[in-house]
């Protein structure tokens, strides 16, 4: 069995970094937008698509294609348009290929929303992250509530997926109000949800309020028990978890391009900071292209190409990749995958975790319960063995 590589997919991810405001939770490489030109940033990820086909002539049409930032929703359609046909001069594009925009509700208020769809969009994913007045300052947003339903219903009125992305288990939350500000989440009638509880970075501003003591996370179990509303009140609504965090009203509308990542396919990153999983010659690619974006445009004018090392990941580290992130999403992973990187998964941890009811071990495919979700970091790391 090929244990991973493009039979589990191939796409693009682009990283747009700027941000209209950097939001106080944020931990991704994102710089203030301000009243910058971005034309040669622009011009630099066609060029390293371009310089990515000539590295790869073999590869097949690309199945996905994700803007991510960043807020890449600050883009113009113009220049996602030119972009999506540098992708598809290079590649090709599958007719049937899933191509997602991130997005804030500002963003789409004032968008050309029929330009991103004409240009090539065909899923949105609108970071909402509350409907709640008083959470969405806590968050540093530039939107209120109003403004995050108005957009949901202008998006699933212009695109035919639409996704929204929800934090929770905010400090001093309550399940009594995120189940309020879940049930209005889901009568928004999006085909996807992404409800990530809050994680507070070292690196960001809560990250500095927490170890000045001016922010205190909530505790495990509170988290625990929000989690477990989450996915109750989803699945009644009939957007069950088919991932960690993730939860979709079918198939048709599951985010194809993270089920690359998670599966263990191939994607090209490109972009400032954006990592890539390629696999030429049968062997695992590591590859995060200059995180500053005046490197990365003179990365690429230098070399033709965004990233400056190629690293070629061991089996071992293929495995650990590989296990965690093919557990985290329904269906689970083959150890016969694990197997043919060298890797031993631990039979009597494998037995511990199915008799307490977190794993099922299905004709050697490795999948975690509903409860097990909860500890899905703690299991994957007792399950490696080799």
């Amino acid at each position: 069995m090929t244990p991973f590589g493009p039979a589990y997919g191939f796409g693009l991810y682009v990283h747009w970094p700027y941000c209209a405001r950097i939001c106080p939770y944020c931990d991704f490489n994102v710089y203030a937008a301000k009243d910058r030109d971005t034309s040669s940033l622009v011009d630099a990820i066609v060029a390293d698509i371009q310089g990515h086909r000539d590295r790869m002539p073999t590869h097949a049409a690309l199945q996905t294609i994700f803007f991510g930032g960043g807020t890449p929703s600050l883009l113009m359609a113009a220049d996602i348009e030119r972009i999506l046909l540098a992708a598809d001069n290079a590649f090709g594009v599958s007719e049937a290929a899933e191509i997602t925009l991130e997005a804030n509700p500002n963003d789409v208020l004032r968008a050309d929303l029929p330009g991103w769809r004409t240009a090539g969009v065909n899923r949105l994913s609108l970071g909402l992250q509350s409907l709640d007045e008083a959470a969405l300052s806590f968050l540093g947003r530039d939107h209120d509530a109003a403004s995050g339903r108005k957009a949901a219903m202008l998006a699933l009125a212009e695109f035919p997926s639409v996704s929204l992305d929800l934090i929770y288990a905010r400090p001093g939350q309550t399940p009594e109000t995120w189940r309020e500000e879940l049930r209005v989440a889901l009568g928004l009638g999006a085909q996807h949800l992404s409800l990530y509880e809050l994680t507070i970075e070292e690196r960001t501003v809560f990250g500095k309020r927490a170890a000045r003591g001016e922010l205190i996370p909530m505790q495990d179990d509170d988290q625990a028990d929000l989690y477990e509303l989450t996915q109750s009140e989803t699945a009644m609504a009939g957007l069950p978890a088919y991932e960690v965090s993730n939860h979709a009203c079918s198939a048709d509308h599951r985010a194809r391009h993270n089920m690359i990542y998670w599966r263990g396919g191939d994607w090209i990153g490109v972009g400032p900071g954006a990592h890539g999983r390629l696999s030429p010659n049968g062997a695992r690619i590591a590859t995060e292209a200059e995180r500053r974006p005046q490197d990365y445009v003179e990365a690429v004018a230098t070399t033709g190409r965004g990233y400056a090392d190629e690293i070629a990941l061991s089996q071992a580290e293929t495995a650990r990749e590989l296990l965690p992130m093919g557990l985290r999403v329904e269906g689970g992973v083959e150890q016969e995958r694990l197997a043919a990187l060298g890797t031993t998964v631990d039979s009597d941890a494998v037995a511990r975790f199915v008799d307490a009811g977190l794993l099922t071990n299905t004709d050697g495919r490795l999948a975690l319960s509903r409860a097990g979700r909860l500890l899905a970091d703690r299991i994957a790391a007792d399950l490696l063995l080799a």
